[in-house]
């Protein structure tokens, strides 16, 4: 089938081509009622589509954003993905969502990809190692924004949770719940991921605050497919923790897991806290203590955080902004 084009609406709605272009690009200031409903009519009938590539190019916008997701695995992802989509739809941008697996490489790929597709700008969830591609966005002063993580090499506008905060809730609750023996599995801090590392630290300092022993054999960053294995190698040994706080959703699987496998009752046997209030926490038996993220404010901020640098309009905020975490008291603890 041949392509209709501008000028055969053009020509169906009895106007310019000039007109056309600025109807779809909704510059009706000169524009009467009467000639925008005959172009609109004329779209309809003839089904026209917008060339949206050659607009872009024509435009320097293709309204449309990428965003680099560092495991789509993370339910905080897929929910954080909603909140900034939605906002930009409002905004009329189109949203490419990319799932880097953590891994760097990967990473790196989808970059080159989504800038070869012109996309206005990026939020990116860190692998923290591609350092080099980072700066060199920052150096050509590309419209970007780090979300969750945070790249201390990179001056770039970064959303994130108050970790260190929300691991002293978990500690502070089951301090006042009369644990003792706590520990902390997150998963592996090899590439120093900011949340993983920061949620440790936050723990470290708020059992020395509550005057409770930071056992450090209890206190791990370890990959996901080796998780059971510490988390057996924890429970059997001299004085196992009567409390673990899993440092994200993914780790609280594996914790929940184990115990189910091996008989432990929740709390009786072992307490549990997760970071992040994935959807079943609420209908798990026992329900689920967690610390809940602010995700639809985070993403919401980082949307219009890259809207703003799209736009060049000048930044008044911080350059890391946090958000607090949230409390929310069940039954596992």
């Amino acid at each position: 089938m041949k392509r209709v084009t501008m000028a055969d609406v053009a020509k169906e709605a009895g106007v310019s081509k000039s007109t056309v272009s600025q109807y779809l690009n909704q510059r009706y200031e000169f524009m009467g009622e009467k000639t925008k409903k005959r172009i609109e009519e004329a779209i309809g009938k003839l089904g026209y589509q917008p060339n949206m590539v050659a607009r872009s190019l024509k435009q320097k916008s293709s309204t449309t954003i990428g965003v680099i997701v560092a495991n789509i695995s993370h339910e905080f992802s897929t929910r954080i993905i909603q909140a900034i989509e939605a906002q930009f739809h409002q905004a009329d941008y189109h949203v490419i969502v990319c799932n880097a697996e953590d891994k760097p490489e990967k990473e790196k790929k989808y970059i080159d990809m989504l800038l070869a597709k012109q996309v206005d700008g990026l939020i990116i969830f860190p692998t923290s190692t591609n350092v080099n591609v980072y700066n060199e966005l920052n150096l050509q002063d590309f419209p970007l924004v780090f979300l969750d993580r945070s790249v201390p090499e990179v001056d770039v506008p970064t959303i994130m949770l108050d970790n260190k905060q929300a691991a002293c809730l978990a500690v502070q609750e089951l301090y006042q719940k009369g644990y003792e023996m706590l520990g902390i599995l997150t998963n592996s801090t090899e590439y120093n991921v900011t949340p993983r590392v920061e949620r440790i630290e936050g723990f470290k300092q708020a059992c020395r605050k509550y005057g409770l022993p930071v056992q450090e054999k209890f206190i791990q960053g370890v990959a996901l497919e080796n998780m059971t294995e510490k988390i057996h190698s924890i429970m059997i040994g001299e004085d196992p923790p009567d409390a673990l706080v899993a440092g994200n959703d993914l780790v609280l699987m594996e914790i929940l897991t184990y115990a189910r496998d091996h008989h432990l009752r929740i709390p009786e046997d072992l307490a549990i806290i997760g970071i992040d209030d994935i959807s079943f926490a609420s209908i798990y038996n026992p329900a689920i203590t967690t610390i809940a993220q602010p995700v639809e404010k985070m993403g919401h901020k980082a949307a219009t955080l890259l809207i703003s640098k799209i736009a060049k309009q000048k930044q008044t905020q911080d350059e890391i902004v946090r958000f607090p975490a949230t409390l929310i008291s069940r039954s596992s603890c």
